[in-house]
């Protein structure tokens, strides 16, 4: 697809930001990996009689309606001929520390968001449109692979931007195209506005950023709290996050989604024992005392709604993660299709938890 041309222009002490994002880049690995894949539906994901779900998937397989987060019979049923694989997270590591390697060369500042998606900080002398095609011409033939880059003056929208030309693309958002930029986009791509969320606003009659604008602050945050701020600045455009350059694990956490639900208190009890044992092996191998953490609980019910419940007073141990489930299950007389356990480092804000 072709790129956005204009060269991002700066005032004195504009930011430029570069967001790479990898195209479906555990599929993408896979074809590269099996060129014959190519032209197929494929999915990396668990199988459906184990419940599982699609992690990612490649372009072919989108157009049979397949997403990302979609429970694999759904997916199955969109598309008969999908060809599903269980993944390789060793390989997609490798492959993620290369991309790294080579972003690391041009920025400034780097933060890496996750396996396939990183933010970088441009120098102000720096041609930031010239560096992102170097970039993605530079990936494509040293890791056979293709991402896709956004370009703005801050985070938020060099994120959307990078989502506006996929796959193997990039778009500009210059700083004087910020206000129509912005003004257009649906409440929906705002990051943190998930559905839930997005039918709320809905009811207020807020579909786009230009609907919120009309909305004085004060109304935004007595109406829908912190994430009214957040609403505020995001419609206008407005982003001052720095690069997080430091990215500390919080959390240590395992999680079991069953064949068959199930049903009643012993029966989700019976499980944790075999969570435990996960859990404890990934403790032993983030190096941190079991003792030292507070735990935390999940649980998703037979029809996907789900609670959590932490508690910085319990122990992370067999009777604590027992007690906290029992508490959990009390909250809703369903049966359960997914149990999780976790422990997090106890000077996290609880409000900020972010469970798996």
């Amino acid at each position: 697809m072709p790129d956005s041309v204009p060269e991002l222009q700066t005032a004195v002490g504009q930011r430029k930001i570069i967001h790479i994002d990898c195209d479906c880049f555990f599929a993408a690995v896979e074809m590269r990996e099996n060129p014959a894949l190519r032209e197929l539906p494929i999915a990396i994901g668990g199988e459906s009689d184990r419940r599982g779900v699609i992690a990612t998937c490649n372009y072919p397989a989108r157009a049979f309606g397949v997403r990302s987060a979609m429970a694999t019979a759904q997916a199955k049923k969109l598309c008969p001929q999908l060809v599903l694989m269980p993944g390789r997270m060793a390989l997609y590591r490798d492959v993620s520390q290369q991309l790294m390697m080579i972003l690391q060369e041009y920025a400034l500042q780097l933060e890496q968001v996750s396996v396939d998606e990183a933010y970088l900080e441009m120098a102000s002398h720096q041609n930031a449109t010239e560096v992102a095609r170097e970039i993605r011409e530079r990936v494509r033939n040293e890791l056979g692979i293709t991402v896709s880059a956004g370009i703005a003056p801050n985070k938020f929208l060099a994120k959307i931007a990078s989502d506006w030309n996929k796959p193997d693309g990039q778009w500009v958002v210059k700083p004087h195209q910020v206000d129509e930029f912005v003004a257009a986009l649906p409440v929906g791509k705002i990051p943190g506005i998930g559905p839930a969320m997005e039918k709320k606003l809905a009811l207020y009659k807020l579909r786009t950023c230009a609907d919120i604008r009309r909305w004085e602050l004060t109304g935004l945050v007595r109406t829908f709290g912190r994430m009214g701020a957040v609403l505020y600045e995001r419609s206008r455009g407005i982003d001052h996050r720095l690069l997080n350059l430091e990215r500390p694990r919080k959390s240590v956490s395992v999680e079991c989604t069953f064949a068959t639900d199930l049903a009643g208190e012993a029966h989700c009890l019976a499980q944790l024992p075999q969570l435990l044992a996960r859990w404890y092996e990934r403790v032993d191998r983030a190096g941190w005392p079991a003792a030292a953490l507070a735990p935390f609980v999940k649980v998703k019910f037979a029809d996907f709604t789900q609670t959590t419940l932490a508690d910085s007073h319990e122990q992370a141990s067999e009777q604590g993660f027992s007690r906290l489930l029992k508490l959990a299950l009390q909250r809703e007389n369903k049966a359960v299709r997914l149990l999780g356990i976790g422990g997090r480092t106890p000077d996290i804000d609880r409000n900020q938890l972010t469970l798996f």
